[in-house]
């Protein structure tokens, strides 16, 4: 149970961060912001080997959506792009992370 308490001081110590930064405290806070390059995402798909639907299904989209990437009709976004950049780093990532 101590380790519940330990766990929820930590996140609402954070969160606590969070709310004062969002008011203007400045000191003693770093941030880091990341560049998430455009992903070619049938390129992507590509180096991990798998087809369209194995794709969509081993990172939790519509296979209709991922169509819609490779044929530039839309755009992933977010936490979306972002895992297509991990996976262009590590084509393995998902399923070497996962597995465990």
């Amino acid at each position: 149970m101590a380790e519940m308490t330990n766990a929820f001081d930590k996140i609402m110590a954070g969160l606590d961060d969070a709310r004062a930064y969002l008011k203007g405290a400045r000191d003693g806070f770093e941030v880091h912001e990341v560049e998430v390059p455009e992903p070619d995402v049938a390129a992507i798909r590509g180096k991990t080997g798998l087809s369209q639907p194995a794709f969509a299904k081993s990172i939790g989209v519509p296979l209709g959506t991922l169509k819609n990437w490779e044929q530039g009709r839309r755009r992933p976004e977010g936490p979306a792009r972002v895992l297509l950049a991990l996976i262009g780093k590590r084509p393995s990532i998902v399923q070497e992370e996962l597995a465990r």
